[in-house]
Order: structure tokens, then C-alpha cells, then sequence
């Protein structure tokens, strides 16, 4: 997942994303996932980014947290960061892929690979 979306193509402006990517910007509000259920987080993201959006934020941060290992890996492997991996599903997916204009993984100052910052766009 980390790897797709360094790769993912810049969606929004290149000294704003060299600065985001840097830590020097502060995210503007932030939730934590971390510990939510995947039934619990998906609303609560949702709410979170259309408000954050209806109030004009542009940058927030979205902490997943990085998963934790398994004791018994088992013979069926088993993914690592259930959350991690669908968060960025969910910002893709309508209602909020109206407003994100770009995800990326998280400075280590704001989280590192256990968040993402969400660039929403413009409110209109």
C-alpha cells in the first residue's frame, strides 16, 4: 500500500505536496482510527472528512495505526493493517471521493506508515 501510493501520481500543487511530504505542514484536524473496528471507522471517517470538507479544510490526518503481527501466522497468511489498507479504498469510494483531491502516507512527525494525510479539495 505504501508503495502505491508514493507512486501514485500528484494531484495537487508540487510545492504544497514537497512541503506536506516534509512535515513542514500541520494538518489541520485529525481523527485516529486506531483500535476502531472496520464497522466503526468507516462512518466515522466519512462523517469526519464531508465535515472537515463543509468547514474548508484543506489537509487532515487520518491515523490507522500500522497493525500489529500475528502470534500464529497460521497456513493462510493474514494481512497486516486491516485499516491501513482500506482507508484508502473508502477515499476512493463516493461520497468522499467528491473531495479528496490526494492521499499520501504520513510524515514520521504526524505518524509515519500508520497515517495518511487526505488533501480535500476547494469547498464551493
Amino acid at each position: 500500500m505504501s508503495e502505491r501510493l508514493a507512486h501514485a501520481p500528484v494531484r495537487m500543487d508540487q510545492t504544497t505536496h514537497k512541503k506536506m511530504m516534509r512535515g513542514k505542514l500541520k494538518p489541520e484536524a485529525r481523527i485516529d482510527l486506531h483500535g476502531m473496528t472496520l464497522a466503526q471507522a468507516h462512518p466515522a471517517l466519512t462523517r469526519f472528512i464531508l465535515d472537515a470538507h463543509d468547514d474548508g479544510l484543506r489537509l487532515v490526518l487520518v491515523i490507522t495505526g500500522k497493525g500489529k503481527d500475528r502470534d500464529d501466522p497460521g497456513p493462510i497468511p493474514i494481512r497486516r493493517g486491516v485499516l491501513k489498507h482500506q482507508v484508502p479504498n473508502w477515499l476512493h469510494m463516493p461520497p468522499l471521493g467528491r473531495v479528496v483531491l490526494d492521499i499520501r502516507e504520513a510524515h514520521i512527525r504526524h505518524g509515519g506508515t500508520g497515517a495518511y494525510y487526505v488533501y480535500l479539495r476547494r469547498a464551493r
